[in-house]
């Protein structure tokens, strides 16, 4: 019998999942926010880090809007890094943090099931999309300006591939 030394450590969860919607439990977030983020994790070589990713509806995403953006509405995706981070030449990528909680995120089942009807996308790949998209800004990436937009789009682009997730930027029939 093998000794428990020799056993493979088992991965911790880098997500940390607070579900306000059920239907997110269905969707299967808990597994898409703990593959998205250690997509991103690896590709911007954070080491070991946290996230807190909370699935809720148009109604409670539309309240932390108002809250913290002054925007009344429903969005599909909100973010809190929890740090600040320094100003950089449009474009160029951020440093990225090395702190070990990266921050939170908050994502809108009805927002998301809109989009991705109304884009012709599978909606597992259009949340997935939000995730890393969401992910980024904690890690500092931000669409400020094209230049940084792009940069940002970049990013998204290879992540997303190498999850087998098609280029969320191209156009889609409906």
């Amino acid at each position: 019998m093998p000794d428990k030394a020799d056993a493979p450590e088992e991965a911790l969860e880098i997500v940390d999942i607070v579900l306000e919607d059920d239907r997110w439990e269905d969707a299967g977030l808990p597994a898409m926010a703990e593959r998205a983020a250690r997509a991103v994790g690896e590709w911007l070589d954070l080491g070991a880090f946290q996230i807190v990713v909370m699935g809720c509806d148009d109604a409670r995403i539309a309240a932390l809007n108002a809250e913290f953006r002054g925007k009344p509405k429903p969005t599909n995706v909100l973010s809190w890094p929890a740090v600040e981070f320094d100003a950089r030449r449009p474009g160029a990528p951020p440093e990225p943090p090395r702190v070990e909680e990266l921050g939170d995120i908050a994502i809108s089942y009805d927002t998301c099931l809109r989009e991705a009807e109304a884009q012709g996308k599978p909606f597992a790949d259009h949340a997935m999309h939000l995730l890393v998209h969401a992910m980024l800004h904690l890690a500092g990436y931000d669409h400020i300006d094209d230049a940084d937009a792009e940069t940002m789009e970049d990013a998204e682009r290879s992540i997303l591939g190498k999850l087998g997730i098609p280029d969320p930027y191209l156009e889609h029939e409906t």
